[in-house]
């Protein structure tokens, strides 16, 4: 049973910086992609970003891209992701869930993530 848990949501002022964290537990969490999603009230879960099963390669939405970054612990011992989020906008406030997924690279796309986790809010005051 594969089981993911976020944490470090918050509220910040637009402008501030979160680092969120998603802790694994299951499997081979080193073995696989993880991602990162949003989902903000009455819009459907949008994509932030995934990043490789070695840490070696990401890959952003256009809207985050350049203010948000991906990472996993270097030895993967500790079995978390990070989110760190920078330049925060008020239209980054969402829920935001980590996911992954029985490959070793991910994608932008709901459906190509197996497992998820409950989701954290961060919410970006104006």
């Amino acid at each position: 049973q594969v089981q993911l848990v976020e944490s470090g949501g918050g509220l910040v002022q637009a402008g501030g910086s979160l680092r969120l964290s998603c802790a694994a537990s299951g499997r081979t969490f080193s073995s696989y992609a993880m991602g990162w999603f949003r989902q903000a009230p009455g819009k459907e879960r949008e994509f932030v970003g995934t990043i490789s099963w070695s840490g070696g390669s990401t890959y952003y939405a256009d809207s985050v891209k350049g203010r948000f970054t991906i990472s996993r612990d270097r030895d993967n011992a500790k079995n978390t992701v990070y989110l760190q989020m920078n330049s925060l906008k008020p239209e980054d406030t969402a829920v935001y869930y980590c996911a992954t997924r029985t490959r070793r690279y991910g994608g932008s796309s709901v459906d190509a993530y197996d497992y998820w986790g409950q989701g954290t809010q961060v919410t970006v005051s104006s």
